[in-house]
């Protein structure tokens, strides 16, 4: 009989997966055997000239910005499942490293055969850009993370290692906004091939104190896309609606 916790890990899997259907022999990808694994690619980036610190992510999972990528400014960013206690030890100034470390000893492995603490994967950025990363060697292939300038990308269940490193190269070589530039990272992870799976959810989301508009607002930009053919397409078009709001928002008052 299954845990409470592990049912809700199924529940999760079912929502995350595709199953074969058959209604006038209409067909889909069919549902892979035990073990389970999640797979993504994100990346965490760091903005020295505003202070601005994120992340963005995309998956063949459904809603995976509602659990994998979080943030808190002052803080930093993180892209793990154990986004609260992550940002808990960035509260307490824990270097990234440390925290990736105590992330992956503490980790209760509750599904050791189906999704062992050996094929976790973290990533941890603080307010000053300093950063982190792990990837456990039972990761589902293709799995790594790749370090760059302000940046760290990673993710499992790619094409191939050229997803990480075009997302570094796409993260350094684009100017403007940092939203455009994590944009840019997760597109170029996609044209890379991404996730082999395919594509359904992505998110992004950006933090700095007092960076967002209104009041007592450190929100500078959140964005989700659940189920959607291109999410990262939609990722995009979001983005400019937001960046057109910004400047509605920016008028003063008459």
């Amino acid at each position: 009989m299954r845990t409470p916790l592990q049912h809700i890990a199924w529940l999760l899997w079912l929502t995350s997966v595709p199953v074969a259907v058959c209604a006038g022999c209409t067909s889909t990808r069919a549902a892979p055997e035990q073990p389970w694994h999640p797979g993504t690619f994100s990346i965490l980036g760091y903005d020295p000239e505003t202070g601005e610190v994120g992340g963005a992510i995309q998956s063949r999972s459904f809603s995976v910005g509602s659990r994998n990528i979080w943030a808190e400014a002052d803080r930093g960013a993180v892209d793990v499942s154990h986004g609260p206690k992550a940002l808990r030890l960035l509260r307490e100034r824990l270097p990234p490293g440390k925290i990736v470390e105590h992330l992956w000893e503490s980790d209760p492995d509750p599904f050791p055969i189906d999704w062992s603490k050996q094929g976790r994967q973290f990533a941890v950025m603080n307010a000053e850009g300093e950063y982190a990363a792990f990837t456990g060697p039972t990761a589902t292939e293709w799995a790594g993370h790749q370090g760059g300038k302000h940046c760290t990308a990673q993710g499992n269940i790619l094409v191939s290692e050229e997803v990480v490193s075009s997302m570094v190269a796409a993260f350094e070589q684009t100017s403007g906004h940092l939203s455009r530039r994590l944009l840019a990272a997760l597109e170029a992870g996609q044209t890379a091939g991404g996730d082999k799976r395919g594509q359904q959810a992505a998110a992004m989301i950006i933090v700095k104190k007092g960076g967002g508009v209104w009041l007592n607002n450190d929100t500078v930009l959140r964005l989700q896309v659940d189920d959607h053919a291109e999410p990262i397409e939609e990722l995009g078009r979001l983005i400019g609606k937001w960046e057109e709001a910004l400047q509605r928002w920016r008028q003063p008052i008459r």
